[in-house]
């Protein structure tokens, strides 16, 4: 069990919102991501002990966490932060899409960039 005194009385609930949260994902995205819906992610967070076993390695591999953090029998490994982790999720979805598609998004993304250096050189 952990040995911080504020996880061990954490529920199951309190203990996924919170890894979802430091995760960066919402309850949508988390539930995209296992391939289920933002309602049974909001279910498990508020109204059930543990979810189906078959769900807990999904939520984990998502989460990047261990079954054991999920379940709370031992405290999660501090992650190195690279980054807005959405931010990151979104960069990866768009390195999967067709060269055109990639150019259209980098041409958008180079004009917000420009806009902003735009602003900040301005005052």
């Amino acid at each position: 069990m952990p040995k911080d005194a504020s996880t061990a009385q954490e529920s199951f609930g309190q203990r996924l919102a919170r890894l979802r949260k430091a995760a960066g994902f919402t309850q949508t995205e988390l539930a995209e991501e296992i391939g289920g819906t933002r309602r049974i992610i909001a279910y498990y967070e508020t109204e059930s002990e543990y979810p189906p076993a078959t769900l807990l390695t999904q939520i984990a591999q998502a989460l990047k966490v261990t079954t054991d953090a999920l379940l709370g029998a031992a405290a999660p490994k501090k992650a190195v932060p690279i980054g807005n982790a959405r931010l990151q999720r979104r960069l990866q979805q768009i390195e999967k899409l067709a060269p055109q598609e990639k150019r259209q998004v980098m041409t958008l993304l180079d004009a917000f960039i420009e806009r902003a250096q735009l602003k900040q050189a301005s005052r």
